[in-house]
């Protein structure tokens, strides 16, 4: 088979990475792709959120299956154009990818369908907003409705950072259109997880949880990422919290979605907060996590692209979904500055001396002339390794990138313990 993965990320290394172990895939292409997925599958010079410009190119050149990783091409409907196209793609429709482009979509489902989540007020206008933040007080949160890369939810601890929030959000538009809309919640407690699963549009089977790192420094400070890191399975999510999550939440989600004439088909992701009254959702998303995606993935022991096309096809029961029992850790090596401004082009060196105790995820490069890596982007490399345990998982992510280095690295040195 003829495979398109859209993408440019360390999620999208990822997916290339598996795919390519499967016998079924003769050919892997990646659009736009980075220096790193270069080595594995032919980059393609298209923009991964083109919708024209990607259905035109898989058409012109006879691929035979399509897989749409990033949000804002399933928001865009970049699925269904593909489909009526008469190309097979891998992703939920426009329709269904929803859950993840409208966070006002998503808590009026989970409402309707008794999906525990934190309680909440949808807001267009400014005033109403910063009213109710002011009669419900601190800590609360503020959600941009829309996509902001991950980057579009406040936790404020008091009321003028959550007031503060909201006009940004709504009145400057930090995040554009996708803060006309805000969603007001409840701060929620407990320890937070990743919960990944491949959904056919009837049956959800989860993937090993997760715990993803948001914040950019030690301990679980300053401000929100894409991502710093990620280990999996957090030790938290006990197989009781997990049989308690499929009854309550997964399954739920997705006949709820079917009822409403948005079958899913591909991966969601459940955001969960471990509450004390029980497992809630934080929020979904339509797609593979990013860094979640680099541990997760390293674990699977099965075709990947057997399930995607099981998922795409409704016959999730049909395929063999096995796991390694192991632990992973992926570590993320950012740009100084990052997630605000940073420099690009900078050299990447240490990369041949990783050897096998890891895999090196890129997620922000791409190649210079002489076939040399260079940074380009904030997220550059996500260091995965695998172990018997969490703890030799996380040693041996760290291990394998001391001797990695470029202009004012950065990375937490509190992965998989700052929870």
């Amino acid at each position: 088979m003829k495979v398109l993965v859209v993408g440019s990320g360390g999620r999208e290394h990822a997916i290339c990475w598996k795919l390519a172990q499967s016998p079924r895939v003769t050919q892997l292409f990646c659009a736009p792709g980075n220096g790193g997925i270069a080595q594995t599958a032919q980059c393609v010079d298209v923009k991964a959120a083109d919708v024209d410009g990607m259905v035109r190119w898989a058409k012109e050149h006879a691929m035979d299956f399509v897989v749409v990783a990033p949000d804002d091409p399933l928001a865009l409907g970049m699925v269904d154009a593909l489909e009526a196209a008469g190309i097979p793609a891998f992703g939920p429709r426009k329709n269904a990818a929803v859950i993840e482009a409208s966070k006002a979509f998503s808590k009026e489902l989970m409402k309707k369908y008794h999906i525990p989540t934190a309680r909440y007020e949808t807001f267009t206008d400014l005033d109403q907003a910063l009213a109710y933040i002011e009669a419900q007080g601190a800590p609360i949160v503020v959600k941009a409705d829309g996509l902001a890369l991950g980057k579009g939810v406040v936790v404020a601890a008091t009321v003028d950072e959550a007031r503060t929030a909201a006009r940004e959000m709504m009145a400057d538009k930090k995040f554009g259109a996708s803060g006309s809309t805000v969603v007001i919640e409840e701060c929620m407690t407990g320890p937070e997880v990743t919960v990944l699963a491949f959904a056919d549009g009837e049956r959800v089977c989860a993937m090993p949880a997760s715990q993803d790192h948001k914040r950019a420094y030690d301990g679980n400070r300053g401000p929100n990422t894409g991502g710093m890191g990620a280990i999996s399975p957090p030790p938290q999510y006990t197989p009781e919290i997990a049989a308690r999550c499929m009854d309550e939440i997964f399954l739920p989600t997705i006949r709820a979605l079917k009822a409403e004439g948005r079958p899913f088909h591909g991966v969601i992701y459940f955001g969960l907060m471990l509450t004390p009254e029980g497992p809630k959702v934080v929020e979904y998303n339509a797609r593979f996590g990013d860094p979640e995606c680099q541990a997760v993935l390293s674990l699977l022991d099965s075709d990947l692209m057997d399930i995607f096309t099981a998922c795409r096809e409704g016959k999730l029961d049909s395929v063999d979904i096995r796991w390694r029992d192991q632990a992973a850790c992926c570590l993320v090596l950012a740009s100084g500055g990052y997630p605000l401004d940073y420099k690009k082009g900078c050299p990447i060196s240490g990369l041949e001396e990783v050897g096998r105790s890891a895999m090196v995820f890129h997620a922000g490069t791409r190649l210079d002339e002489s076939g040399g890596y260079l940074t380009n982007g904030g997220r550059v490399l996500g260091v995965t390794a695998l172990g018997d345990t969490l703890e030799q998982a996380i040693g041996r992510a760290y291990a394998a990138a001391k001797p990695i280095a470029f202009t004012d690295m950065h990375f937490r040195r509190d992965i998989g313990r700052a929870f």
